[in-house]
């Protein structure tokens, strides 16, 4: 069965979705230790959350890129992540989504949150035919994100190398087999069309 150009898959409960973010050890580990991003975590500046754990495998190189070398799994409500959607603007010109450029620009000014699909990928990291979700947050996404979202924080930093490994080793089965459970999210049809998505 195909899967739909741009669909949300994630790791998700009836009440969280789980995103993924990459980061050094100097927010990493205070995070951890408070269960919420603190100091030197930097609120005013964009950060960008992603459904897709490949698509994170990608971004840092399995844990391997600097200042990305620890991977946290971050389990947040899905009235949050649903919130940002429904807040956010495409970070690109879509003529389907805007009447016209002018619109998308006074939209994007203004939204607290960026979308946009890039290519999903393999656990090679291989570039696949259909798309992937990251979301920007700034401004009063980010605090809304930090101080009311986050549920659980969790280090899968292991998680990242052990796959890495099996790849290295041959082990493609086992490799796939340590993989979050992902499936496709269910946006409600107000929130697919915000965002472009096409299942």
């Amino acid at each position: 069965m195909s899967v739909p150009v741009r669909q949300i898959r994630a790791v998700h409960t009836a009440d969280t979705i789980t995103v993924y973010q990459a980061y050094p050890a100097r927010i990493a580990r205070p995070a951890l230790a408070t269960g919420r991003f603190v100091d030197p975590f930097k609120r005013e500046r964009m950060t960008w959350i992603k459904p897709s754990f490949l698509w994170m495998m990608y971004r840092c190189g399995y844990a391997t890129k600097p200042d990305q070398e620890h991977v946290l799994a971050i389990e947040i409500t899905r009235a949050g992540f649903e919130w940002a959607l429904a807040n956010s603007c495409l970070s690109h010109h879509d003529r389907d989504n805007h009447e016209s450029r002018e619109d998308w620009s006074a939209r994007l000014r203004s939204s607290p949150v960026r979308v946009q699909w890039d290519p999903e990928r393999s656990p090679h990291l291989a570039a696949l035919p259909h798309r992937s979700l990251q979301v920007g947050l700034s401004g009063d996404a980010v605090h809304r994100y930090v101080d009311d979202w986050i549920v659980r924080l969790t280090d899968v930093t292991d998680t990242a190398h052990a796959v890495r490994d099996r790849l290295r080793a041959g082990d493609e089965t086992g490799a796939t087999a340590l993989l979050p459970p992902e499936r496709p999210y269910p946006l409600p049809a107000g929130l697919a069309a915000t965002i472009g998505a096409s299942g």
